[in-house]
């Protein structure tokens, strides 16, 4: 008999014999007693049966209501998570407008607002393991989904309300030292040994170091291998394919073709990302160097002017260069400082046209003014090519603080001069983002 069902049954016959106890305890009357006598035809007498049969009766009824709680135990357990799948989220409220300094920019410059909505869940099958999923909503557009003047912003995701997985992969170790990832929805970053910046951005073209051609990414199948030694030495190399059409249509201006053909890996009808990454990193500090291969008019850069690859045949080599530096304390006048340095050479382009280069500083403060807050800066010159007349300058500057645990408020002001490429092609833009995390 299981503890639950002893405890149970000791109950049921306490509640029986309490009663007995109360009656023998009190002062006998023997005038009621005969006034009952008499006023009973029958009297009833106990025995031992009587007590066996009475808990017999309780004992079933027990069980039958113990077997009832055991089936909507494992009914909910049934649909409940796993005990190895965890889930957090977020979800972010914008509100911002940008002014444009040429009058043939047709983006509005009407005050406007939207939202996102993203899920993380991870789930181990071994311990080790990870099975990663990222289900993210949002109804962004016009700017904030912009990449012509590095307004497109990192909580955006346009895709009409509707809840779509944004990204899954599955990891594992082998050995102590090597991790593989393989997916159908993931980008090169998200396999790279070294972390190549720490630098937090509000616009999507500071991410990484300087979101250009050598860490510009796209999300579709990807495969890759890292290799982290415990001296903080580490090399990875992955790739990244997608299909492509003749002509490509990109309705949501997010660099990434909306009527793709599946047309297979690896093939001369997929463009392909190989990117391998050696870097060394300590608490403090880190440097890292990438190399990345993109073939067949690959393009997914958030930090740039121009097209570059005019005239090319679609293939391009890109280098980055990366490193960081951040103080032992927070709270002090010393930010973190994240650097950053591309340049791309374009195959079969003239040879007035074919390299472009990019540079990247991010600065954060944190703990400046109250616990957790952040103070962002970043500034820098967009992936541009040696054949352009102008030299284009992007930038913006905000200060997170947290509401409480679970909310954040970040002010934050961007914008650029000639960041379009083009002469008088400025942008300045402000917002307030409000992030909910759970």
């Amino acid at each position: 008999m299981k503890l639950f069902q002893k405890l149970l049954v000791a109950s049921t016959a306490m509640s029986l014999i309490t009663p007995l106890a109360a009656q023998a305890s009190n002062t006998v009357n023997l005038e009621e007693m005969n006034n009952y006598s008499r006023s009973s035809s029958k009297v009833q007498r106990f025995d031992s049966k009587t007590f066996i049969n009475e808990i017999s009766e309780d004992l079933a009824i027990l069980e039958s209501r113990v077997d009832g709680l055991e089936v909507q135990q494992n009914e909910f357990e049934a649909g409940a998570f796993s005990e190895t799948t965890t889930m957090d989220g977020k979800a972010t409220f914008t509100m911002g407008a940008v002014d444009y300094s040429l009058d043939t920019e047709t983006a509005s410059e009407a005050a406007m607002a939207w939202y996102s909505y993203t899920m993380n869940l991870n789930t181990s099958f071994t311990g080790d393991d990870n099975l990663y999923v990222r289900i993210k909503t949002g109804n962004g557009n016009d700017w904030a989904n912009s990449k012509k003047y590095g307004t497109y912003l990192s909580s955006n995701k346009a895709n009409g309300d509707s809840l779509k997985v944004d990204k899954i992969w599955y990891q594992f170790p082998i050995g102590e030292s090597n991790t593989v990832w393989v997916g159908p929805r993931i980008e090169n970053y998200y396999m790279h040994g070294t972390t190549p910046s720490i630098y937090k951005p509000v616009t999507k073209q500071f991410t990484l170091g300087g979101n250009g051609e050598a860490y510009g990414a796209s999300t579709d199948t990807g495969a890759g291998w890292a290799f982290k030694a415990d001296n903080g030495f580490a090399i990875s190399s992955n790739i990244g394919t997608k299909s492509f059409t003749s002509q490509e249509i990109d309705t949501d201006d997010d660099g990434e073709e909306d009527t793709p053909i599946n047309s297979g890996l690896l093939t001369d009808e997929t463009k392909t990302s190989w990117a391998t990454q050696i870097g060394f990193t300590k608490p403090n500090y880190s440097l890292s160097a990438l190399v990345n291969i993109k073939n067949n008019g690959w393009s997914d850069s958030y930090y740039h002017t121009a097209d570059h690859g005019i005239g090319g045949n679609g293939n391009y080599t890109s280098v980055g260069l990366r490193g960081w530096w951040r103080p032992d304390d927070t709270g002090t006048p010393l930010p973190s400082i994240s650097l950053g340095f591309d340049t791309t050479e374009y195959d079969g382009a003239p040879s007035n046209s074919s390299n472009s280069s990019a540079y990247f500083v991010g600065l954060n403060w944190l703990d400046t003014f109250q616990a957790d807050d952040r103070i962002g800066l970043a500034f820098g010159k967009p992936t541009t090519n040696e054949s352009e007349a102008v030299d284009p300058f992007a930038y913006e500057a905000y200060y997170s603080f947290q509401a409480n645990d679970s909310i954040t408020v970040t002010p934050t002001v961007f914008g650029g001069t000639d960041r379009s490429g083009t002469a008088g092609g400025d942008v300045f833009g402000g917002l307030i983002e409000t992030t909910f995390k759970f």
